[in-house]
């Protein structure tokens, strides 16, 4: 069987092993409901891929889940499109 002739020194081992460290994952924000989505991939919460519906979420759920779901979606909704305080004294609180 064949044996090295010289040993791999600690930067030639290391190098080699750079590309096996860990990535960190670049989440988006999804259009509609604002849950974090990995990208190129539809968004589990709602069902959307840019910008349309794909999957009905709400017809694989039972009705207690339905409601809860409507309900869930219809707060993310109206936090969204909330009005916020323009004023100079609104603006100037922190």
């Amino acid at each position: 069987m064949p044996v090295p002739k010289q040993r791999h020194t600690k930067s030639r081992r290391n190098r080699g092993r750079s590309h096996q460290a860990l990535k960190k994952q670049g989440f988006l924000v999804c259009a509609k409901c604002g849950a974090p989505v990995l990208p190129h991939r539809l968004c589990s919460n709602c069902g959307t891929y840019g910008g349309r519906e794909v999957i009905d979420v709400m017809a694989k759920l039972t009705k207690k889940e339905q409601k809860k779901k409507t309900k869930e979606l219809a707060e993310q909704e109206k936090g969204q499109t909330g009005d916020k305080d323009l004023s100079m004294e609104g603006l100037s609180k922190k």
